[in-house]
């Protein structure tokens, strides 16, 4: 008999694709993303149906710093936010599919790959908009910044760095419905590997008459993932990150490992404040709600640890000791 398939989103972090003390080369990225690829091949040699998901902070904000150069030095105009979140939506999708159908070719594995740029509606009225907090693009001195919020209407925030100056913000809104999800659910479950979501999608948003707008905002990649693999019904959600397991105080002197969490125990460890907001908190929301929605298993692990189902941390309803 056949072994019943599984559906698994995974989403790749940033360092799935560039390294903190990378600069951020093609030949780097290109590197980083065959050796996080590869630890997929026991998900697809397990029979495992495939969506991957993506982060692009490092690319779109290099992407928006190119915007700026070229605006001050060729006086070439400027793209939207959305724009440049699909832009590299391409970019970071055709590099992963190439990657990994070489891979796939010296496997020996036969499957379709689909690159899908892919918008998410947010709500216009979030309370997100009202206080944008996510910083975007290069950082510039407060004359400039002053400059430009005349100019073009964006607001900045001065970096809690010091020397670091200030820097554009914008809105990172709860993302609503996932564009075209039921047709990468469908040919995922057909067997091809499906790529989407990337950078947490491009927000849009529906007017009074139905008919779709751009909006400047960022929305959580991390949960725009675990959104879309609820909506696909999958199985398992992966989410790869630089550390191999969760940990409650991470960083401080009663740091304690966590492999194993219930729904209950993850809600209120979240609720306790003992995961960073900056950091692993909005992941373990994320693996948390595809948890509550329907989902059987929710994984955080370090990306090389992928094909080790000793690592990662793994988040289910119910956990019996």
């Amino acid at each position: 008999m056949e072994k019943q398939r599984k559906l698994a989103v995974v989403a790749l972090g940033g360092n799935a694709l560039l390294r903190d003390n990378q600069v951020g080369t093609i030949e780097e990225q290109e590197a980083n993303a065959t050796a996080t690829l590869k630890q997929m091949l026991f998900l697809i040699e397990d029979g495992y149906d495939l969506v991957i998901t993506h982060g692009n902070g490092p690319q779109v904000g290099s992407l928006l710093m190119q915007n700026d150069a070229g605006e001050e030095l060729h006086g070439i105009p400027q793209m939207p936010l959305d724009i440049c979140v699909a832009e590299t939506q391409g970019e970071i999708g055709y590099m992963i599919e190439r990657m990994l159908r070489n891979i796939l070719i010296e496997e020996k594995v036969d499957k379709a790959i689909l690159t899908l740029v892919t918008q998410v509606v947010v709500d216009k009225d979030d309370p997100a908009f009202g206080n944008p907090t996510k910083r975007i693009g290069r950082s510039y001195t407060k004359e400039q910044a002053d400059k430009m919020q005349v100019k073009k209407g964006w607001l900045f925030k001065e970096s809690s760095k010091d020397g670091e100056g200030w820097r554009r913000v914008v809105a990172s809104p709860m993302p609503k419905e996932i564009f075209n999800r039921d047709t990468i659910g469908r040919i995922a479950r057909q067997g091809a590997i499906v790529i989407a979501g990337g950078g947490g999608g491009i927000p849009v948003y529906k007017d009074p008459d139905g008919k779709v707008r751009t909006v400047d905002a960022v929305i959580d990649k991390d949960f725009a993932s675990s959104l879309l693999a609820s909506r696909i019904r999958a199985d398992e959600f992966y989410i790869l990150t630089d550390v191999p397991y969760v940990y409650k105080n991470y960083g401080e002197d009663n740091q304690e490992k966590l492999e194993f969490l219930d729904n209950k125990d993850a809600q209120a460890l979240l609720d306790s404040g003992a995961f960073g907001e900056g950091s692993m908190a909005p992941k373990v929301r994320a693996a948390l709600y595809f948890i509550n929605h329907g989902g059987d298993k929710s994984v955080i692990t370090e990306a090389t640890k992928l094909d080790d189902r000793s690592f990662g941390t793994k988040l289910t309803m119910e956990y019996e000791n």
